[in-house]
């Protein structure tokens, strides 16, 4: 299964987003892009890739310890950027330095269980909500995000998600995500949550 370890913005956090997306949409040329559905906004901690079943309990299980090993902090959704010409994505600001350490954990966790991943890179916080095939000028969509600023809220779970890639060819369709186990922040009981 295609699994990644993810931060999910609270229902609100995406209700403020929605709008400032909506007007990306009606910049001329948008329609080229493809806009990532609401329902995937996520920001990515750690991806995994295809991940054998077997090994799927002892990456929940170092999850969860880097779950509890980081407290809740801070976050808030803050302007935007791109990586290139081929994603367009929504930044944040906040408690990075706990967030990059979380995503640090996650990565190590799945190292730890077996998972063949790519090499580290230092961890960008972002959220992406569109992409292009090809090379595409993100100039006016970053410039219109510039001074959008989410209210804060406060992260207190980190997700294992499985990522359900399309495969019926129709145009258009988004993959769909499904949580497979979060767990929360901090010293809590660390026990699962299905689910999501």
């Amino acid at each position: 299964m295609r699994l990644f370890a993810a931060v999910l913005p609270p229902a609100d956090a995406v209700r403020e987003l929605a709008p400032e997306v909506d007007a990306l949409r009606r910049i001329p040329g948008a329609d080229a892009l493809r806009w990532t559905g609401r329902p995937g906004w996520h920001f990515t901690l750690a991806f995994y890739g295809e991940v054998a079943e077997d090994l799927v309990p002892d990456l929940a299980e170092r999850l969860a310890r880097a779950a509890r090993r980081t407290g809740p902090f801070p976050l808030a959704l803050r302007g935007g950027g791109h990586f290139g010409g081929r994603a367009l994505w929504v930044g944040a600001t906040g408690d990075l330095d706990t967030m990059r350490l979380l995503a640090d954990r996650a990565e190590a966790a799945g190292r730890k269980a077996g998972v063949e991943m790519e090499e580290h890179r230092r961890y960008r916080p972002h959220l992406t909500v569109a992409r292009s095939r090809g090379s595409a000028d993100f100039t006016p969509y970053v410039a219109e995000l510039d001074s959008f600023a989410g209210k804060p809220w406060t992260v207190g779970e980190l997700c294992l998600v499985r990522s359900n890639l399309p495969v019926s060819g129709v145009p258009g369709e988004q993959p769909r995500y499904e949580t497979v186990v979060s767990r929360p922040l901090g010293a809590g009981d660390g026990s699962p949550r299905p689910g999501g």
